[in-house]
């Protein structure tokens, strides 16, 4: 049960297969506008971090290393439905049923969520700890994915395989 006083971030990294440029990611960099706009405008958004679904350009708060194929994407909402049903219900989930033509296979986890205070914005710092946490130790207060909660419930009818599920969302 989500904390009083909370609201939901998550952050999901991914690593493209091709430079920006190139046409196998063309589908997915001429969605992030639609995309993340619409985002911004579903019912429960409350945030959502500098360039998030965009390749890190080394001068954005969503660099990851210096490799500018990865992309990070952080946002944060008022609780956990509002998230589900953007990502399992809206045009998002079209993309996010094609992720695996765009995202190289990562090792380890790359999802995570977690409770914030309102009005938090967390760091990409923040964030991967928290992802590193949950990495190591699995499911927790502290840093969980979608099973952990048990008012998230479209990921188990609206979510592509079971074995990628929890490692990825979405990479938009």
């Amino acid at each position: 049960m989500q904390p009083i006083g909370t609201h939901i971030a998550e952050l999901n990294i991914g690593r493209l297969i091709a430079p920006t440029d190139d046409p196998r990611v063309a589908d997915f960099m001429g969605a992030l506008d639609l995309v993340n706009g619409l985002g911004k405008r579903m019912p429960g958004f409350v945030w959502m971090m500098e360039g998030s679904g965009e390749p890190a350009t080394g001068n954005t708060e969503n660099s990851i290393g210096d490799d500018p194929q990865f992309v990070a994407n952080m946002t944060v909402w008022e609780d956990v439905q509002s998230l589900e049903h953007f990502v399992f219900i809206t045009v998002h989930k079209k993309f996010y049923d094609r992720r695996e033509e765009w995202f190289q296979i990562l090792g380890g986890q790359h999802f995570v969520m977690w409770y914030v205070e309102v009005g938090h914005k967390p760091s990409l710092d923040e964030a991967l700890e928290r992802l590193a946490y949950k990495d190591e130790h699995g499911d927790s207060d502290y840093a969980f994915g979608w099973s952990y909660l048990k008012e998230a419930q479209l990921h188990v009818t609206k979510a592509c395989a079971p074995q990628t599920m929890e490692s990825s969302y979405a990479q938009l």
